[in-house]
Formats: C-alpha cells, structure tokens, sequence
C-alpha cells in the first residue's frame, strides 16, 4: 500500500524525502522526527516519524495538516553489505517469515529493513558471523496473525530441507503473537527431529533503544551451535533485563503477555535450558538429543478443526453448526475440563455425527480430570478425549495434524492421550 495522492502531493510540494527531518502539525499537535519509510502495510494517509528518543510515531495527515522539512538528510554513498563472513564455522539456516527481528536498521535515516539476505543479517547482529556461517532467506513476510496451515507447511518443509542438506539447525524470525501455535505445528510436522529448530522473536522492534532483536538472536544461533539439542524450541528473554534467554519447548510454550520482553513462559513445565547473554548455556530439563538420518516432513494437516472457549451462558444452538460442521473441535473448558450440561449435550451429539472433540482447560495450569464430577463424567460418556495438560492451543494443532495423518476413530484417540512431542506430562512441577 502506497501514500495516498493526497499524502503523496503535500510530501511532493514540501520537497520531503525518506530521512528528512520534517514538522508535521496535524490535528493541533506537532511532530518532529525522520521520515521513515512508507510500506505495504502503513495507512495511506499516515507518515510515519522517528523520534529524538528513538521510537516511531505515526502522524495522520488530513486536509488542514501542515508539513515542513526541518533539515534534509545527508546524501551518503550507499556501499554493498558485506556477505556472510563466517565461513569455515557451522551452517545455520535462516528461515525469515515477517518478524522484525532479522531486519537492519539504517542509521543515516533510523530506517528498519527487512533481512532478506545473509549480508542484511550480519549487519543487524555482525557478531553471528563469529558463531556461524548464515544462510538467510526470506519464505514469506506476514503478520504473525496471518499465519495459516499452508505457511507451517512451508516452514516445515523448509527447515527439514535444509537440515538434510546439511544445516548444523535452523533458526525461524517470527512474530510473537502466533509463535506458540507455530512452534506446536513444526514440532508434530518434524518427524523424527535431528537438529535443533529454534523460533525467535522480538517483543521490541531492532529500531528502538529497549529491543531484544539483537540479544535473541543471537542467542539463537549460540544455541544450535553449542549444544547437542534437536527439538523445535522458542528462545526469548527470561527476564525484563537483557541478562538471559529462556529456551522454551515448542508445544509447551505461550506469551503471557503483551508488551513486556519476558512474556514468553512454559507452562506447566520448566524451560529447556537457559543462555546467558555473556556465553554460557545451562539446562534445565531432559531434552532431546541429535542423532544421525533425515528429518520427516509430516506436513499433512485437517484444517477444519475449530478451538472453542467455554464460558457461562454459552448457547448449544449458537455453536451447533461449529460443532457438526468440524471434523475436529478443542474445548477450552472450566476448571478441570467443564463444560454447561446444555453443551454436554450437543458435544454428545456432534461426537456421533463424527466430529472429534477435545477437552483442555482455561486454568492452564494443571491438568484435565474428567473423573471427579458428574459433568466431566457425562463428557467421557459423550466421547470426548481428555486432553491432559495441554495448552489449548497445542491441543488444537495436535488434532489437526492427527487427524490430517489417520482417520480411525481409536488411532486418534491414542494418538490425542499419547505424549508425541513433549506436549503432555504426568509429573507436576511445583514452584
């Protein structure tokens, strides 16, 4: 998506380039700052302004706005980025998606690029080239939100591809909001795992001061390098300071919060291991270990499972469809896997129609019970499969791939109860 003409013309008269200081007073507030590039997904009538304290402001220009160019950049010869120089060390394959933590940022303009080559990336984090030959490429660029069967396919693909080709591992830049569901999808996909694939994000963009871009990284690649791991993990800080990073595994793994850089937490498990930002790698956990062969894409997937959220008041009739119509359904129940005894009923109904449901639990913590009340006893009457202590969003990743691999009733059930990939444990951890 381009300026709007409007935008385009006031832009154009004002004589304003990228990297030009500008005034721009819209709305009866002024804003000062660096023009920042204008990309596909910017608003057309919003100019995008890097301020003095390194952050971004979006500026909407209305007819009554007023624009000024402060001060014009300083042209600089523009040099070709230097390829990856870290060869003779391990491969490690780069898998870009549309994460803003593999891009670089030009600091003549405080421009943010993205990584679409080995050279990009080692101008963002030049360190990695110390740790590991790069070979960066970009799959796809999408908001995480957007991500869909057919983009873990690819990812899936993508990474055993270049594992058997010789990748010591592979890293995966992607947005955090969807990254959980991401890392359940690769870790049921890659069958039989022998190098580590390690998804990373920022929850701080690389062009502002706090980002744990570069750190995250970089860590990253130290992890696939250092160690002899070979599960898909997620590695994002341990803590709001830039001390650690927590390795977290792929289909134990959930952000807990919005903003903050240690949002990403494993639930009802401990991290995999820990990597101090000064060198050092602990685990914490037994792991999977490499082994010699070839990595299985299993890549096939029923997309046509639907992930409901139980809540008081919930009208059967309202969900009848959802429920008939879906090959599978995950319910994120009450407690220890509730549900209305009105739902009870229509679950009961759509079970013998054919669809496959699964109970999980709205507390995270802890596990499914659906032995102790009667409600949960009129659910395993119905036919619904417990679904332990599994997120409810790798639960509904898990019925998807089961149900995209077999189509016997009694395979999917051991198959949903049956722990695949670290997804379900019996033992609780006590903090």
């Amino acid at each position: 998506m381009s300026y709007s003409a409007r935008v385009r013309d006031i832009l154009d008269k004002a004589g304003a380039a990228e990297g030009d200081t500008l005034l721009v007073r819209s709305e009866g507030r002024d804003s000062t700052g660096v023009l920042m590039p204008h990309h596909e997904f910017s608003h057309p009538d919003v100019v995008v302004l890097k301020l003095k304290s390194g952050y971004n402001v979006g500026v909407m220009v209305t007819p009554s706005s007023e624009l000024k160019v402060v001060a014009k950049s300083e042209a600089r010869e523009k040099h070709p980025k230097a390829a990856a120089n870290g060869k003779g060390k391990k491969k490690v394959a780069v898998l870009g998606t549309g994460g803003t933590i593999a891009s670089y940022v030009d600091y003549r303009t405080g421009a943010v690029h993205p990584a679409l080559s080995a050279g990009d990336l080692v101008a963002t984090v030049p360190e990695i080239a110390d740790v590991c030959d790069v070979r960066a490429e970009v799959l796809f660029s999408i908001f995480s939100e957007n991500m869909n069967v057919e983009h873990w396919q690819c990812i899936a693909e993508a990474a055993a591809d270049r594992i058997n080709d010789g990748a010591e591992g592979c890293i995966i830049p992607h947005g955090t909001d969807t990254m959980g569901y991401t890392s359940a999808a690769l870790s049921f996909m890659l069958d039989d795992l022998v190098r580590p694939v390690v998804l990373v994000g920022a929850q701080r963009s690389s062009d502002r001061p706090s980002s744990d871009a570069y750190t995250n990284l970089l860590s990253a690649a130290r992890f696939i390098v250092d160690t002899d791991a070979a599960e898909v993990v997620v590695l994002m800080h341990e803590t709001a300071s830039d001390t650690t990073a927590a390795v977290h595994r792929g289909t134990k793994v959930r952000k807990m919060h919005t903003s903050r850089r240690d949002a990403f937490q494993s639930i009802n498990a401990s991290p995999i291991a820990r990597v101090d930002f000064e060198g050092g790698i602990e685990f914490l956990q037994p792991y999977r270990k490499r082994l010699q062969g070839k990595v299985v894409a299993r890549t096939e997937m029923e997309s046509n499972v639907a992930l409901l959220h139980f809540y008081p008041g919930m009208s059967p009739a309202l969900f009848e469809k959802v429920l008939n119509g879906s090959r599978g359904v995950v319910f994120a129940g009450t407690g220890l896997g509730h549900v209305s005894s009105d739902m009870v009923k229509a679950i009961g109904s759509a079970v013998k129609n054919g669809t496959t449901v699964v109970m999980t639990s709205q507390c995270l913590n802890g596990k499914v019970n659906l032995n102790v009340y009667d409600n949960g006893r009129d659910l395993v009457t119905a036919g619904v499969i417990p679904g332990g202590d599994m997120l409810p969003e790798t639960a509904y990743i898990k019925l998807m791939w089961t149900l995209g691999q077999e189509s016997d009733e009694k395979k999917i059930r051991e198959m949903m109860t049956t722990d695949l990939r670290g997804e379900l444990t019996e033992r609780r951890e006590v903090a």
